[in-house]
This record gives C-alpha cells, sequence and structure tokens, in this order.
C-alpha cells in the first residue's frame, strides 16, 4: 500500500546526466565533498559507509565558517543504481530527531542517466522548512555540480 501522504511531504529533482549510471554512481559516492554543497558553500568532511545501516555523515560549511553537519543511515544501497537514506537514526540504529528520508536513483536513460533525488519529509512543517532553506534551488544547484563532474567538464568556481 503507497501512503499517499508521504507524496504531500515530498520534494523532488530529476536531471538527465551525460555519463553512465556507474560513472554518476561513482562520483555521487566518492567525490561527495566536490559536488555536495552549493558554492561557495563547501564540504569538508564526507564520512559514508555504503552499506544499510551505516553511517552517512556529512558536513557543510558555509563561506562565513558556519559548520552544519548531517548525520544519519544508509537504509539501502544498491550499487549504481540506488541509494536510501535518513536522518532519522545515527549509526547503531540510535534514534534522533527526524527531519527526511532522501531517494537518490541513477536510471539508464539512452547513453546517460536520469538522476533524481527525493526527499520525503516527516511532516507538512519539515517539507516547509526545507523548502524555505532553498532545497529546491540548491538542489539544482549540486545536480549540477555533480553533473560536472561525471561529465568530465571543468567545475565552475561560481554558484
Amino acid at each position: 500500500m503507497i501512503d499517499q501522504n508521504a507524496a504531500k511531504h515530498e520534494l523532488s529533482i530529476t536531471r538527465l546526466i551525460h555519463a553512465s549510471p556507474e560513472t554518476v554512481y561513482k562520483v555521487w559516492t566518492e567525490r561527495t565533498g566536490e559536488w555536495w554543497a552549493p558554492r561557495p558553500y563547501t564540504t569538508p568532511v564526507v564520512d559514508f559507509e555504503l552499506r544499510p545501516g551505516g553511517r552517512a555523515y556529512t558536513m557543510m560549511r558555509s563561506p562565513d565558517g558556519a559548520d552544519m553537519p548531517h548525520d544519519g543511515v544508509f537504509l539501502e544501497v544498491v550499487p549504481n543504481r540506488k541509494i536510501v537514506v535518513t536522518d532519522a537514526f545515527k549509526p547503531g540504529w540510535i534514534t534522533q530527531d527526524a527531519f527526511m528520508l532522501a531517494i537518490v536513483t541513477f536510471d539508464p536513460e539512452g547513453s546517460g542517466t536520469r538522476y533524481t533525488a527525493r526527499v520525503q519529509h516527516w511532516s507538512e512543517e519539515a517539507m516547509k522548512q526545507h523548502e524555505q532553506m532553498g532545497s529546491h534551488e540548491g538542489w539544482g544547484i549540486v545536480a549540477g555540480q555533480l553533473a560536472e563532474l561525471a561529465e568530465g567538464r571543468l567545475v565552475s568556481s561560481a554558484a
């Protein structure tokens, strides 16, 4: 049964990337710090253990030096195809205040990859908070940064 309420609290973005799913997945998982945050923000810390229950930790840094840690766990990892992650838990299945569940897919499309990032929020309030943080604009920027790396293009320095 599909929970129709979840779809009401979902934000998503999709983009065709001109690289194979294997390449896009590799950049997503191994070069995360290079594309995760919209420039001029950076991601100086990435600690991923790519397995169900494995740690999913990133720390973004704003241009003024403020750190924004995000700790969670991976729920599903299908190499080259799908990643599901949540902040409902810390490693060891320790519960914490939950904000979202993210589902990222890497689907073959022609000679490229249909990259889709969907984020489901626990409540309408959480979704609105994410929207107010500029999620759609930010996701578009980072999807472009991911595409630049996966396609082998030079990464621009401007956001």
